[in-house]
This record gives structure tokens, C-alpha cells and sequence, in this order.
């Protein structure tokens, strides 16, 4: 009876030590590329670093000097806000809408969904490019457009009025990724609820408005909570499109953290900057959280 014991304890052993070092690759990674970065970004948020001198505690220093007297980085901050006040409903809605389309009975809808979906796995470089020639105020397609109709093209990103919106206006060519998202949400919505509201006598918009939204209302709180994380860190567009201008109309907050870290090289500065994003981002995605209760419903209700 103690062998079968003892021979078992050791298969279970052998067994442990196999399953780790099967994952001691994605260990070292994980360590070496996100839990050290991460702790070494906290540590130097509290000194004077510029990487070519010896690190200088100055405790909450960086956090003070950033609040107090940095105009930038509140520049830097309000444009963000801005950004994804406008950019993440109108990115949830275009996505939704584009989802309702592609949820019909109709023919070619494989290929419909592949070139809706498509845009959302190119390089955000590339794309950037792209966009640089569609908002030429002189050739552009979108300059070409407003021309046939009679309108002046403004200068989209040589206009601090219009260099944000003009980004904002790009950020709905990705929305193909979130549009998936919603379609899987809207394909898991059951038929019969549809079919007992029309019996009733309900017509497609109170359906959609009754049936539809709380339905899939865990997949707009999904949907929310990332599109809201992945607005703070919005970068490749304004770094390629316009470096921050012009006068850091698109100075975004990201942007401005990388200029902070490697063309300044404060690297304590940089590091603060990272500290608070993430603690305004993990406000912002509590307070989401709490009100859901109030208005996502899942299976079993309202949670």
C-alpha cells in the first residue's frame, strides 16, 4: 500500500516538473517581457532617471511635476479624453450597425463579412498612410467627394479643428473587428423572442430596442470596456499622421509618454505618465463595471 503511494507521489511530481518546463518558455517570457518591465516602470516612476546617469530618489517627484507644471501632459490628457469621448461610441455604433446588416438571410454574405472584417488586420502603419492620402485637402477622396457636392475640403490634419476629428473619423475603418463581436452576440440571440414579440404586435425597431440591446448587452459592456483601453493608448495614428500637430491638437497622451521616454530620455517622467494612465484606465473600467448592474442582462438577469 505506502509503494502504490510513494509511486503515485512521484508520477505526480514527474508529471509537475514535466508541465513546467513545457511552460517555462512562456514563463521566462512572461517575466522577462511584461512582470519586469512592469515593476522596474513602477520603481523608476520615483526617481530622476535619464538612463545615462545614476537614478535620483526624488519619491512623488515625478507625479507632482507632471500635475503642477506640465502643460503638455494635461494637453496631452484632454486630447485623449476627447478622443475617446467620440471615437468609442461612434465605433460601438458603426460596428453594431454594420453587424445588423451582415446578420441577414442574403446572398454573398461570406464574402460581405471578409471585406467588412478585412480593414481591421491591416498595420495601423499602412493604414496611416493610407489615410494621409484619403484626407488630402486637394486630391483626396473624401476632398473629391465633398467637390462634386459644392463643398470646400478643409485641411484635415493641418487644421488644429479638424486634425481630431479627422482621426476620429479614421478610427471607424477598424471597426470590422468589433463588428464580429457583435454578430457572434447577435447569431446567440434566440429566435423565439423575435417571434413571440411580432405575435404581440411589436415592430423591428422596438424589437431591436427590447429584444436586441439586452440581449446582447454583455457584448456592448465587453465591447466598451476594451474600444474605452484601447483609445488611451491611440499612438501609431498621430505619431505617423501628424507628430502631435499641428500646435499638439493630436498631441495624444501616449504619444507624448513615448517623446517623454526617447526623445527627452525622462525616463521617471515616462514612467509616471505610464502609472497614471493606468490608474485613470482602471477607474474608468471600475466605474463601468459597478453601474452594469443596471443595465447588462444575462442569462439569469440583471447582475
Amino acid at each position: 500500500m505506502y509503494s502504490k503511494i510513494k509511486n503515485k507521489s512521484k508520477l505526480y511530481r514527474r508529471e509537475a516538473i514535466e508541465g513546467y518546463l513545457f511552460a517555462l518558455p512562456w514563463l521566462i517570457g512572461l517575466c522577462t517581457f511584461t512582470a519586469y518591465p512592469l515593476i522596474a516602470s513602477f520603481v523608476y516612476s520615483f526617481f530622476d532617471y535619464n538612463v545615462y546617469s545614476y537614478m535620483k530618489w526624488i519619491g512623488l517627484g515625478n507625479y507632482i511635476s507632471l500635475i503642477k507644471s506640465d502643460e503638455l501632459f494635461w494637453t496631452s490628457l484632454y486630447n485623449t479624453v476627447y478622443y475617446t469621448i467620440f471615437a468609442v461610441p461612434l465605433g460601438m455604433i458603426v460596428g453594431l450597425a454594420i453587424a445588423v446588416l451582415l446578420n441577414q438571410n442574403i446572398k454573398g454574405l461570406a464574402l460581405f463579412r471578409s471585406i467588412y472584417y478585412l480593414p481591421a488586420v491591416i498595420s495601423g502603419v499602412a493604414v496611416s498612410i493610407l489615410w494621409i492620402w484619403v484626407l488630402d485637402p486637394n486630391f483626396g477622396l473624401i476632398a473629391t467627394i465633398l467637390g462634386y457636392l459644392g463643398i470646400n475640403s478643409p485641411n484635415w490634419l493641418g487644421d488644429p479643428l479638424w486634425a481630431k476629428p479627422a482621426l476620429i473619423l479614421m478610427s471607424l475603418w477598424g471597426a470590422g473587428g468589433s463588428m464580429i463581436i457583435y454578430l457572434s452576440g447577435l447569431q446567440s440571440v434566440p429566435t423565439e423572442l423575435y417571434e413571440a414579440a411580432r405575435i404581440d404586435g411589436a415592430n423591428s425597431f422596438q424589437c431591436f430596442l427590447k429584444i436586441t440591446i439586452p440581449m446582447i448587452s454583455p457584448v456592448l459592456l465587453f465591447t466598451l470596456i476594451t474600444g474605452l483601453i484601447g483609445s488611451f493608448q491611440v499612438f501609431t495614428q498621430a505619431y505617423v499622421m501628424t507628430n502631435g500637430g499641428p500646435l499638439n491638437s493630436t498631441l495624444f497622451y501616449v504619444l507624448y509618454l513615448y517623446r517623454k521616454a526617447f526623445a527627452f530620455m525622462q525616463m521617471g517622467n515616462a514612467s509616471a505618465m505610464a502609472w497614471i494612465l493606468a490608474l485613470i484606465t482602471g477607474i474608468l473600467a471600475y466605474l463601468i463595471f459597478r453601474t452594469s448592474s443596471k443595465w447588462v442582462y444575462y442569462s439569469g438577469g440583471l447582475k
